[in-house]
């Protein structure tokens, strides 16, 4: 069972907010969440009778939506400050997910189309991922979490690369949960990005342009050897993919909630997980009753 041992307010009203144009601030208005320890298993005890665990999901991709909407309702000074409860969100659904017995965990944490927000919440962002990044990693490994991340790394700044870095060393050899953290990513860019590398495969006469395979594109996604996710979910109410994983979710099972990111809880990835083992998955062929 995944344990963490951080504290904050329960009162988003009460965190200070300081100038959000500026990182350090944003970072001061964000400390790190503090989570119940020893709790998980009580609270998924009787969840967990919902769903048959032999037939689990191995690759569960969630967008993460809502973050700011929710600040917004609450009339908080700050959108950022939405993201901050997300992210305490965001730490007790891995827990969970591993508790559960989810073998691959697949975050939207940034696109590359959240660059066309204001510079201050970009800003902010990316002083979050960071400092949950650094913060995060040693319990992670603790409890043999494999953190990986996925996207490109133009734009991301040299001190967040470290700890992305670090983190992925860190954590390399752990065997439990892999938490998938999908940064400046674009399911688009994704798919150029391999078609790039499959052209410079072709450029160097290893490949037979005849013989070219999606496996050949596959391959050269940015984690080949993890499975396509089998559920996405997406919170919020929005009904879209937007950019996420686009290769990936060809077959996955989508199923959405109009819960906005920061009130997710484990009921309601329990919920997304039962509906999805009542479907039946036919991958394009005719499956008898």
């Amino acid at each position: 069972m995944l344990e963490f041992s951080f504290t904050m307010s329960s009162d988003p009203q009460s965190a200070k907010v300081l100038d959000s144009s500026t990182p350090d601030a944003v970072a001061a208005a964000m400390p790190p969440p503090v989570l119940p320890r020893a709790t998980t298993n009580e609270r998924l005890s009787a969840l967990l009778s919902r769903i048959d665990a032999n037939r689990l999901p191995a690759h569960v991709a969630i967008v993460m939506d809502g973050n700011g909407r929710w600040a917004k309702e609450r009339k908080l000074p700050s959108r950022l400050l939405g993201h901050r409860e997300g992210y305490k969100t965001t730490k007790q659904i891995v827990r969970d997910a591993s508790d559960i017995g989810i073998r691959v965990l697949t975050l939207y944490v940034f696109s590359n189309e959240n660059w066309r927000r204001p510079k201050h919440e970009t800003d902010g962002l990316m002083t979050l991922y960071e400092h949950a990044t650094r913060a995060e990693v040693g319990e992670l490994n603790e409890n043999n979490v494999q953190m990986r991340f996925i996207g490109r790394r133009d734009g991301l700044s040299p001190s967040l690369l470290k700890e992305m870095d670090r983190a992925t060393e860190m954590t390399r050899g752990n065997t439990g949960l892999k938490l998938n953290l999908a940064l400046n990513y674009g399911g688009r860019a994704e798919i150029v990005d391999a078609t790039r590398k499959l052209a410079e495969a072709l450029k160097r006469g290893e490949i037979d342009p005849a013989s070219i395979s999606e496996d050949d594109l596959a391959a050269r996604m940015y984690a080949p050897d993890l499975p396509d996710p089998d559920l996405m979910i997406r919170t919020a109410g929005e009904c879209r993919i937007s950019n996420f994983l686009l290769w990936g979710v060809a077959y996955a099972e989508i199923w959405t909630t109009p819960v906005y990111w920061p009130d997710f809880t484990a009921e309601h990835l329990i919920d997304g997980i039962a509906d999805y083992q009542r479907r039946v998955r036919k991958f394009g062929a005719v499956v008898n009753p």
